[in-house]
């Protein structure tokens, strides 16, 4: 290495240099060394400009405020550019590119633009460098409403006494926030920096006060963290005057400037004194004094400690010429081992933005190739159709444990809540299990089988049971009773199942809306997988937009006609003309036992327990027992409401007489079998008083009784074994199970499975068909081509030309350096 007298004869070309006609091999290999230089410089650039990742071979200088990292660069510069000692307050990085330029007797200092790769005009003043610096950072900082900032700052500084370097200066490391800072700012400069100096390609240039002891400093263990063997660390000792007084003899400076026990033993740091004059002086006075403090320091040693130093161990690492010559040739030598593979990556990123370049010209011919985008966005259409088709036949791909949603989520993100009307906790077998498509669709269906058999007919009011019962008394007739308790029982049938068959609906167009976004990640996916790209329809937000608009118009229309037809089924099962509730085998099956009942409601949702939650039983019948909504076979503890003493205390219309006038105070008593055969056809004909008395269940009616405080409501008549409100209810009861019963097994199930799943198979690429591409063509296009997009599409294709063309310089740059080497 040269010594520190070589800052006064920096290597410089001369005119007579050029004349020769025989270059030697010195001035060949300085050629190449700056051809290297300005290439990487050029790349830096570039790499700033757009935001490109490069492994550039790079100098992060790093240190605490105030330990002297301004006064560095101003010396590798070789100019002072904060004469005034402008507290520039770097909360910012900055990135210095030094050029030596022989032809440039004053510096000539240029700032890179904001977000372009073009320098402004030169700095005429090297006194305003530090005011742009802290303008600009003061700028970005108030702009993005952060402390620091870790977007850097490029100034190139061409100057014929200034080396070949880069050098990325950063935010000195602080203890305490400054005035009007967030308290949290020490942390976020030591983050910011921390994360500029991990790339390994980097080269730090971390310094110190001679002042601070190795034992004590304050970020020497920040920078182990960041490189643990200082194998990429430069360490410089500045203001090193100010110790050199602290020695006396030669062991005690030996042993400080080895550092032993704190550094390694192969850890040589640097050890530097800078001019502390502030004074206005020229260029030149700056540079003398600098060497001359270099000569100062080598006269102290040699003068003013007894014995000297070890000179041929630490006369190479102590003075600014040694450091400045060693960094640059640190940084050329990594310059040269980095330039095969940033060749290699150079050409691999010109690929990729020549792609781009490629794809944003299709974008822009797709504009005006109406008939090519029609058929593309037609394709991508019918791939989403057909990956919701495969969903609901089940799969599992996405992954149903991240894209599915238990029983719960459902119910909170549909925004529908629980079941209206019903208050008991209703948990489907696999409730808890992430489901989605063709699964979550049966689980609902399940979920309302469930609801809908938690709820019991509910108790009417003796005043509604007297208008019904008196009016139908009114008209004539002997079916007085029969009518009034099936009246009442349709009435609560639509009161009740109504809200219930909507919210099915609701809940079913829920987990059907949801399945649009799964088959964006399945065409996704299936494109990534198989290497598709032809129909690839990214960056038209419109058309996206219009597809998934006319596919939730699409689930809300079928929800609606849905709607529709399972109300048309309700109206069906509680019209007066139906026979639902006087079926004879459904009386019969009622006038004993609802084991059988109970039987055919299990074979009815058998294919719907099959439960897989952990732990859960593998039969139906241990199923039915964990599941409490699910009507059990033989279990008097967990009859489905409306289907077991219900049931028990049903009425036979056989067994019935019909009172002459009927009136709701008139007990009934319990008739015998005998008397059975005089109402065969539920009057008597003829002279005969009719009897007023109507059969029932006397454990029944005693039920009926004790609910309502052990008396009967239209009498006082304690004493009495029943009373007409009673009978009533529990027959309303029985016909309210039987109409609930034939609505949810014989129509709602298939009528929603039919309404739902097959539309979104067979109906569901037409309708899109129809809503997105049965249009003129001023209409379709104006799903891609939006007021000011062609616009926004040509700065992006000239954006991606522009950084095309830079890498691509900077690629023959380095091809051309690829061959010196």
């Amino acid at each position: 290495m040269a010594t520190s007298n070589a800052f006064l004869s920096t290597p410089s070309k001369t005119p007579s240099d050029k004349s020769r006609k025989h270059p030697n091999p010195v001035s060949a290999e300085s050629s190449a060394r700056s051809a290297r230089f300005e290439a990487y410089n050029r790349l830096q650039a570039a790499a700033v400009a757009f935001g490109e990742k490069l492994p550039i071979p790079e100098i992060v200088a790093l240190g605490g405020q105030s330990d002297g990292k301004s006064s560095l660069l101003e010396a590798l510069l070789g100019f002072r550019f904060n004469v005034r000692e402008v507290e520039m307050g770097t909360r910012r990085p900055l990135i210095l590119q030094m050029v030596h330029d022989p032809s440039a007797l004053e510096p000539r200092c240029r700032f890179q633009e904001e977000d372009s790769e073009e320098y402004g005009s030169p700095v005429v003043l090297a006194s305003a460098i530090a005011d742009i610096i802290k303008s600009r950072t003061e700028a970005l900082l108030k702009k993005t409403k952060t402390a620091v900032s870790s977007k850097p700052i490029v100034m190139r500084a061409e100057y014929a006494h200034c080396p070949n370097l880069t050098i990325i200066d950063t935010p000195g490391f602080v203890l305490k926030a400054k005035k009007g800072e967030p308290d949290n700012t020490p942390e976020e400069i030591l983050s910011m920096v921390k994360s500029l100096a991990s790339p390994p390609h980097r080269i730090l240039l971390f310094l110190q006060q001679s002042s601070v002891e190795w034992c004590s400093s304050l970020w020497l263990d920040s920078i182990r963290e960041i490189d643990p063997t200082f194998r990429r660390t430069v360490i410089v000792v500045s203001k090193f005057d100010n110790r050199l007084k602290e020695f006396s003899d030669r062991w005690e400076v030996d042993r400080y400037l080895s550092a032993s026990g704190y550094l390694g033993d192969n850890i040589r740091p640097f050890f530097v004194a800078l001019p502390k004059d502030r004074n206005t002086i020229s260029n030149d006075e700056f540079r003398r004094q600098i060497s001359q403090v270099d000569s100062e320091v080598l006269r102290h040693l040699h003068e003013g400690v007894q014995g000297g130093f070890d000179e041929e161990k630490f006369k190479p690492y102590i003075g600014f010429g040694h450091l400045r010559d060693y960094l640059e040739s640190e940084l050329q030598k990594r310059y040269k081992e980095a330039a095969p593979a940033t060749l290699a990556l150079l050409e691999q990123r010109c690929s990729e933005v020549m792609a781009d370049v490629a794809r944003m010209d299709s974008k822009i011919q797709a504009t005006s190739d109406i008939a090519h985008l029609r058929r593309s966005a037609m394709l991508y259409a019918a791939s989403i159709s057909n990956h919701v088709g495969a969903l609901i036949d089940g799969a599992a791909d996405p992954a149903p444990e991240h894209w599915g949603k238990t029983t719960m989520e459902e119910q909170s993100k549909s925004g529908l809540g629980g079941w209206p009307g019903v208050t008991a906790d209703i948990k489907p077998p696999n409730a808890s299990l992430r489901l989605y498509g063709g699964a979550a669709f049966e689980r609902v269906i399940h979920e309302f089988r469930c609801a809908a058999y938690s709820i019991e007919c509910p108790r009417v009011s003796r005043e509604k049971v007297a208008n019904i019962l008196l009016a139908h008394a009114g008209r004539g007739g002997g079916r007085g009773v029969t009518e009034a308790a099936a009246e009442i029982a349709r009435a609560a049938a639509k009161s009740w199942l109504a809200p219930l068959l909507d919210t099915a609906c609701d809940r079913l167009a829920f987990v059907l809306g949801n399945l649009y976004d799964l088959a964006l990640e399945r065409n996704h996916s299936h494109d990534a997988e198989y290497g598709m790209k032809s129909e690839k329809m990214d960056g038209y937000v419109g058309f996206h937009a219009a597809l998934r608009h006319a596919y939730n118009r699409f689930i809300k229309d079928l929800a609606k006609q849905c709607k529709q037809l399972v109300r048309h089924h309700l109206d069906s099962v509680t019209s007066p003309y139906s026979q639902v509730c006087y079926e004879n085998d459904f009386q019969g099956r009622l006038g004993s036992s609802a084991t059988s009942f109970c039987k055919f409601n299990q074979a009815s949702v058998g294919s719907f327990c099959l439960e897989l939650t952990d732990g859960g039983p593998a039969a139906c019948d241990e199923n039915v027992k964990d599941q409490e909504n699910i009507p059990p076979e033989k279990n008097g503890q967990q009859t489905t409401p409306g289907k077991g003493a219900e049931a028990r205390g049903a009425l036979r219309e056989s067994q019935m007489t019909v009172p002459e006038t009927p009136s709701p105070d008139q007990p009934c008593d319990v008739v015998y079998p005998g008397a059975k055969k005089e109402l065969v056809n539920g009057i008597d004909v003829g002279a005969r008083k009719r009897v007023s008395r109507l059969t029932g269940n006397s454990r029944n009616t005693d039920h009926i009784r004790a609910q309502d405080g052990g008396g009967l409501l239209f009498g006082d008549s304690g004493s009495r074994s029943g009373s007409a409100y009673s009978d009533i209810c529990s027959s309303a009861a029985n016909h309210f199970a039987r109409i609930r019963e034939v609505l949810v097994e014989r129509n709602v199930a298939s009528t929603l499975n039919s309404g739902f799943l097959t539309p979104c198979r067979d109906r569901l690429v037409v309708a899109l068909g129809l809503d997105l591409f049965a249009v003129n063509d001023e209409r379709f296009m104006d799903m891609f081509v939006a007021p000011g997009a062609i616009d926004v599409l040509q700065n992006e294709r000239q954006s991606l030309q522009k950084r095309q063309k830079i890498l691509q310089s900077c690629l023959n740059e380095f091809k051309n350096v690829a061959r010196a080497l």
